[in-house]
């Protein structure tokens, strides 16, 4: 693909019908009245000179390069600043105009770098706009000048040269109407007037990196780094991110062919729906990953894990994959081995694994990186709606009123849709922020949420519960919307009005003061648009899925779905969570969330595969760890995800993987689970991809490979080769023929193809057929379960509790420089700006244990301890702790603990009970220990955890559903367990309560009553399909 720079038109659109007409030099032109002349010109074919002027900005009207002559009006306005009426006359070429800009661009030319690198280059615009001006030299003298102004190169990425700076104002201007930081502005007057980054040099400064400045930049004072060392780009890849959930897409800019391409600078597509032109530092900038030295580009093998990596061939490494895998099997049974899958990869690459472990394997112990993140959104509104997806596009928040954001930390994990949403508030929404930590967004420039409401970690659904039932107890609720869509209204308003839910109630459980979330709970109700868009704040909790039913009740209550400007909104952590998850990487779900116990769903993959599928759900990723200890799961494929430093309770995740025979890791790097690996196959970055990912707007982007795979073989390939090895052939000439199967297969992807999204850009699923163009918006007249359900959201405390030996709260997050366990980030320049994780607590917090910032601190739960250092800061509240989770070498998940969610066991990252102390004796490092004492590195094989899985587990499904009676309760806990579990757990659980075990819940052991015949009919019935 050659280099193709985006159309410029000059100014932004204007909404409205086309019905003015403008001539311009004698070319007429509709367009909404108020549009600038400039962008008319431009609609018409008619460039004008411009340099202020662009259309991701308002127009400013401070360059006069723009100047035109209009019929009927005197002098010569700037065409930027110019509205269209209709009838308007306009001429673009006159002598006058042609003599007035040649002026305009001597001037500029005269305090103009005449050895400018840009010009030479071809970055910059006044070489271009010169010879466009006829300017073929400067008549005036040479006087004051800033060819001597010193250059800013502190910022890794890139560098401003203040001699080439003509200050148009854009970059002051993208930085506040696109990225909402300010960090820029104009210091000085006249001649002394420059671009100041508050004061200091933009590392220094409050500048985030976005690099809409450098985007914005008509010259070379603001330019890439890597555009200086490598040359201008000579051709570009359209392509997607791979980073956060927001899914932006890039033109990637590279130069050279083949096995030399580079990347010169990864530029933001304007036509991109997902982010409109914008970035953030980790996507525009921290893509150098892919070429790092510490890429593993070769196959390796070892015996055992104590061993030295060898390196091999991909011929001996599938082979050891295949026969290892097989000779378990034979050994310990089809269920003895399994599979995880990466939200990092594409959904080509994430079908074909699930296929592998379901067709080739034979069960499906098939599970995904979004178990410990948002599949408490998959149940929870799953049960509320009829499926588990977010309800709007991005987009849909430029017509909020009122935004909640409960859970979610946007401007440091998901920053460009948190540029979006500034701009809305800016422009006048209310926002109601829901958390324990005063994020960003509760008071940024410009910026300044109505009610922060800093809830304490794990009363998420009390709270919830609160804001519904002052909706309710106040009448705020509509009524109509009620009756005509959803179903069980009776009952829940029953429930929800009770006086143990009014906020007075839960201001001493939750923190929240009363009449704060009072006014908030009317400030939603009110409207008239009122959206939420919450994180793993809310799904990271043992009642994660319950948290997600109680805002899906909150949105029906107040008829706030199926239109635009409201909504119930996940931001998913990794790019390609939704597609993951879409593509039946769960182990109860084939693609389509379909569950696996439908015959005439399997009956459709059979007869495209060739081979029967199980009938009963497979492990997930915690019960395979519980197995791998218990002796009965040995074999493990893991696809582009690290869960000895990504899941909780790191000792006991590496005593799983340590008492497995074979673990084969599919990564770019040698990461924490690689430490316990057999076999290591190199993987692709997403540079190297040629497949599909799914945002959080459900928006599927293609993903075009920039440079071909550096390691010789695409990551689908090796799936479907190590398939083939074990006795299933799986044979794609192409990732287009692996959509095209997913899209035979699954009716919301029917409507999807390569073809499809080459020629459209985008599309969001559902995508039922091959004339629909997506579902922007769901549930629009109707949700897909046909009426949506109020569950009653029971407040079940969670059992980690603050207690005397451990009386704070911690609770983890993200922070804006670095992504996910850091394996990529940590890579870049990125680490510059986080080197490290740190605590941060409260002053208070802090006092009573000599706590200073910067100060070496243990923090240590029931499970493990870590050093780092710590950040004495007000944005906590007292009794609560905060650290990020990015650095292995602090790995956080040495203290979170196993505890997670009652339907989905999602961990509960956010809630863990620490103390935290001066970490003064002389052995002490920043690092991890357990709970022993015993350093991270002087780990034995580990042991079973103490307590007992499936007791523990039936009990927390139990206690969800305490508040029925025990009969109601027993059915409704048989219901779960028999869709959720996997059988041999489902029969150890039998064979327990039939010995009458006494650490069996009551409810639990009822519930075996109806659930053993259940389970019984179902294997009867697989057996006879078989």
């Amino acid at each position: 693909m050659t280099l193709s720079p985006a159309r410029d038109l000059g100014t932004p659109p204007v909404p409205g019908e086309p019905s003015a007409t403008v001539t311009v030099d004698g070319i007429p032109v509709a367009v909404a009245p108020g549009t600038s002349v400039l962008r008319a010109a431009a609609l018409a074919g008619v460039e004008i000179p411009r340099l202020c002027a662009t259309d991701s900005l308002a127009p400013f009207g401070s360059c006069r390069l723009c100047l035109v002559e209009v019929d009927g009006t005197a002098g010569t306005p700037a065409s930027c600043t110019t509205p269209c009426t209709d009838g308007m006359v306009v001429a673009t070429r006159t002598q006058t105009l042609r003599e007035l800009r040649r002026g305009v661009m001597e001037l500029y030319l005269s305090d103009h770098p005449a050895d400018c690198a840009g010009c030479a280059r071809g970055s910059c615009d006044l070489a271009r706009l010169a010879v466009e001006c006829d300017v073929a030299s400067v008549r005036f003298g040479l006087g004051a000048t800033h060819a001597d102004a010193p250059r800013d190169d502190s910022n890794p990425y890139f560098g401003f040269d203040p001699s080439a700076c003509i200050v148009c104002s854009r970059c002051v201007r993208a930085c506040g109407e696109i990225q909402g930081t300010f960090a820029l502005t104009i210091a000085g007057r006249g001649f002394d007037s420059q671009v100041s980054a508050g004061g200091t040099n933009f590392l220094a400064s409050e500048c985030v990196s976005c690099g809409a400045c450098v985007q914005a930049c008509p010259t070379s004072a603001l330019e890439e780094h890597s555009v200086v060392a490598l040359g201008m780009p000579t051709r570009s890849v359209v392509t997607t991110c791979a980073y956060c959930g927001v899914g932006c897409t890039f033109r990637a800019e590279v130069t050279g062919e083949g096995a030399a391409t580079e990347v010169v600078r990864m530029v933001p597509d304007k036509d991109g729906r997902a982010n409109e032109g914008h970035s953030c530092v980790k996507g525009r900038f921290a893509v150098g990953y892919a070429a790092h030295p510490d890429r593993v580009l070769r196959p390796m093998v070892r015996e055992r894990i104590e061993d030295e990596w060898l390196e091999c061939s991909w011929e001996e490494a599938i082979a050891r994959v295949a026969e290892g895998f097989r000779d378990i099997q034979r050994r310990h049974g089809v269920g003895a081995i399994g599979g995880i899958s990466s939200s990092r990869c594409t959904n080509e690459e994430v079908y074909v694994v699930q296929r592998m472990v379901r067709a080739a394997f034979g069960s499906n112990n098939i599970d995904t990186c979004a178990r410990v993140c948002h599949s408490p959104t998959g149940y929870g509104l799953g049960q509320a709606f009829g499926t588990s997806a977010g309800t709007q596009d991005f987009a849909s928040v430029d017509e909020a009123d009122v935004v909640l954001v409960i859970g979610a930390n946007p401007t440091d994990a998901h920053p460009v849709f948190a540029s979006r949403l500034k701009r809305r508030l800016r422009a006048g929404a209310r926002l109601v922020v829901a958390d324990p930590r005063r994020i960003e967004l509760v008071r940024a420039p410009h910026v300044r949420a109505a009610y922060h409401l800093p809830v304490r970690p794990g009363t998420n659904v009390a709270v919830v519960n609160a804001l519904a039932h002052v909706v309710v107890t106040e009448g705020l609720h509509d009524e109509d919307f009620l009756r005509e869509r959803c179903e069980d209204v009776t009952a829940y308003l029953e429930f929800i009005a009770r006086p143990e839910h009014a906020p007075e109630a839960t201001e001493e459980v939750t923190g929240v003061p009363a009449a704060d979330l009072r006014a908030a709970a009317r400030l939603y109700a009110a409207g008239p648009n009122s959206a939420i868009y919450y994180g793993l704040g809310v799904t990271e909790h043992s009642q994660g899925s319950t948290m997600v039913m109680g805002m899906a009740n909150l949105a029906m209550l107040t008829g706030m779905l199926g239109r635009p400007g409201v909504g119930v909104n996940p931001l998913r952590g990794q790019n390609n969570v939704q597609g993951s998850c879409d593509m039946g990487s769960f182990p109860h779900e084939l693609p389509g969330y379909r569950h696996v116990s439908r015959p005439e769903v399997r009956a459709v993959f059979e007869r495209i595969w060739g081979v029967p599928v199980a009938a009963e759900p497979g492990l997930r990723i915690p019960n395979m760890f519980d197995a791998a200890l218990a002796g009965s799961f040995r074999g493990l494929y893991v696809q582009g995800e690290d869960v000895a430093q990504s899941d909780p309770h790191t000792r006991h995740v590496e005593a799983a993987l340590r008492a497995m025979e074979l673990v084969v890791v599919h990564d770019l790097f040698r990461n924490e689970t690689s430490r316990f690996a057999h076999v290591f196959l190199p993987g692709t970055s997403f540079l190297e991809k040629d497949g599909t990912f799914t945002n959080a707007e459900r928006r599927l982007g293609r993903v075009r490979p920039v440079m071909p795979s550096r390691v010789g073989r695409d990551e689908w390939q090796v799936v479907c080769e190590i398939a083939t090895a074990m006795g299933h052939p799986m044979h794609y000439g192409h990732p287009r023929e692996i959509m095209a199967e997913i899209a035979a297969t699954t009716p919301t992807f029917a409507g999807v193809s390569h073809a499809r999204l080459d020629a459209e850009g985008s599309m969001q699923w559902p995508v039922p057929d091959e004339h629909s163009m997506g579902t922007p918006i769901m549930h629009v007249d109707s949700f897909v379960r046909g009426r949506g359900r109020l569950t009653p959201t029971v407040f079940v405390p969670t059992t980690e509790r603050a207690t005397r030996r451990f009386p704070l709260l911690l609770t983890t997050g993200r922070i804006l420089s670095q992504y996910n366990v850091g394996a990529q980030t940590r890579r870049t320049a990125n680490s510059l700006w986080h080197p490290a994780d740190v605590l941060e607590l409260h002053p208070a917090d802090a006092e009573v244990r000599g706590v200073r910032s910067g100060d070496l601190v243990e923090v240590s739960s029931r499970v493990g301890a870590i050093t780092l250092r710590a950040l004495v800061t007000q944005r906590m509240p007292a009794g609560v702790v905060y650290t990020t989770f990015h650095h292995p070498v602090t790995g956080a998940n040495v203290v979170t603990t196993d505890n997670s969610d009652w339907a989905t066991n999602c961990p509960e990252y956010k809630v863990t009970a620490v103390q935290v102390r001066v970490a003064n004796a002389p052995t002490d490092v920043v690092g991890r220990r357990d709970a022993d004492g015993a350093a991270h590195a002087d780990h034995g094989d580990g042991a079973p955890r103490a307590d007992d899985p499936i007791a523990r587990l039936s009990a927390d499904v139990a206690r969800h559903w305490a508040h029925l009676g025990p009969d109601e309760a027993a059915v409704r806990v048989a219901g779960h367990l028999l869709g959720y579990w996997e059988p041999r757990m489902l029969h150890e659980l039998l064979d327990r309560a039939r010995v009458g075990d006494p650490a069996l819940d009551p409810v639990v052991v009822q519930a075996t009553g109806i659930l053993g015949p259940q389970l019984a009919r179902r294997e009867h019935a697989g057996s006879s399909d078989g």
